[in-house]
Formats: structure tokens, sequence, C-alpha cells
């Protein structure tokens, strides 16, 4: 039986985000420099995206570029907002043609002009599309959009439109860059490292984890799989115990 068949079409999680890990170690495996595996794990977010989308998933989260990652050389971070303007442009008719829309989380203010039109293009253009979101984390840190959530609901309340008595769990969520969108219901790593990295931390809270050796340009519909397959396994309580569910 393959592995898409042994997934129960009934408790596929409804939203799944993935840390894309191990562009820089496959390429140097290669001889290569950095940009070679950032450029071969494209191939791998058409698949997983694909592999979403087969099985009905509805949102699917990407950590593309973090607050973070300005600190690698400029050469590095040059040539990956010319690699994201590139597969824009190169995929744009397969995301209409298979209904994939696209948002993005994180303070775009900081990308390059070129990079913030075709990011803004691209999200108007597929707005209308319904089979699967893929949003991109673009200059995305969850430390970043907590504290400037925080600051929102400090003015707000500043300026009377906010209690302390309404602030909720729900309130702070509606503050964060991804209102509207549900929370994970399972995150995938790849490349072996067991850490968040400063991804969606608040919205993490009841996620399942799941952790995978491969690098990710290897990252196949197979692998995004055998994720869903370990999830499905899971039981997921929320604080309850098994006989309650």
């Amino acid at each position: 039986m393959s592995l898409i068949d042994q997934i129960d079409r009934n408790r596929v999680p409804e939203h799944v985000a993935i840390i894309m890990d191990g562009n820089g170690r496959w390429a140097k495996q290669r001889g290569n420099q950095r940009i070679f595996g950032h450029k071969n794990g494209v191939k791998a977010v058409k698949a997983a995206t694909e592999a979403a989308g087969e099985i009905g998933v509805k949102y699917l989260t990407l950590y593309a570029f973090s607050t973070e990652n300005w600190n690698r050389p400029k050469s590095e971070v040059d040539a990956l907002m010319g690699l994201l303007v590139d597969t824009i442009n190169s995929e744009m008719e397969t995301l209409l043609k298979n209904g994939i829309r696209v948002l993005t989380i994180g303070d775009r203010s900081m990308l390059p002009p070129d990079v913030q039109r075709k990011l803004n293009d691209v999200i108007v253009r597929t707005a209308s599309c319904t089979t699967i979101t893929t949003v991109l984390a673009l200059n995305y840190g969850s430390r970043l959009e907590i504290t400037e959530a925080v600051k929102k609901i400090a003015i707000d309340a500043q300026q009377g439109k906010l209690s302390a008595e309404q602030i909720t769990p729900v309130t702070i969520s509606d503050y964060l860059y991804t209102a509207n969108i549900p929370d994970p219901a399972l995150l995938i790593r790849t490349s072996g490292e067991l850490r968040l990295s400063n991804f969606l931390l608040w919205q993490l809270a009841y996620t399942e984890l799941y952790f995978t050796p491969v690098l990710w340009p290897d990252f196949t519909k197979d692998d995004f799989f055998k994720a869903i397959i370990d999830y499905q396994k899971r039981e997921r309580r929320f604080g309850k115990t098994s006989e309650q569910l």
C-alpha cells in the first residue's frame, strides 16, 4: 500500500507548518555554495505543497526567511531574494491553475522593493484561490511578532478601545500576523535539528512536532506523507485525559 493510501482523509491536519532546514549542508556535501542548496530546495517546496493539496491540508506555512537571516553574508541574502522573485515569476501560472493562495507573515517592509512588489502581486492574483493557502514566513521572528502585538494592544488600551479585562488569549491571537489563520496542528522540521528557532512560538502551543533527518532539498511527497501518518498515530488531548476524548 502506498503511503498516501495509508492516510485517513478524515483526520488530516488543517494546517501544517514546516521549518525548511538543511539547504546549506546539502550544498556543502556536494561541494557547492549554499545558494545551490536553496535553489534545489524550491523543488521540495513544490513537493510539499502538492502533497498537502492532494490530501486536503488547507494551510501550509513555510519558514522561508527569518529576522535572524539578515546576519548571513550579503551575497547569500541577495541571492535568496532573487531566488524568491524568480520562483514567483516562474510559478505564478501553476499557483493559479492549482488553486494555491499565497499569503505572507512577517515584516515585509524590510524586504527589497522588487520583492515587496512581487509578493503584493502574487497575493492579489491568488486571492480567490481556494484549494490550499501557502503562507510564506518572510522576515519573520516570533518574538518580534509578539512584541509588535503587545505594542498594538497597549496603544488600543491607551485609546480606550480595549480594557484589561478584554485581553484574552483569543485577543492576543487577533493581534498577531496569523490572525484569521488556524494554529498549526503539525510542525515538521527537516535536517535533524531539534529546536523551534523563533518560529510561531505562540501558535505552536498545542502543535504536534515532527523531526526528520532528511535535508530540505531531499524532502519528497513521501516524506510529507510519513509525517502525516506519524501525526495520525498520536492522541491529541489538549490537557484532557484519554477517557475524556
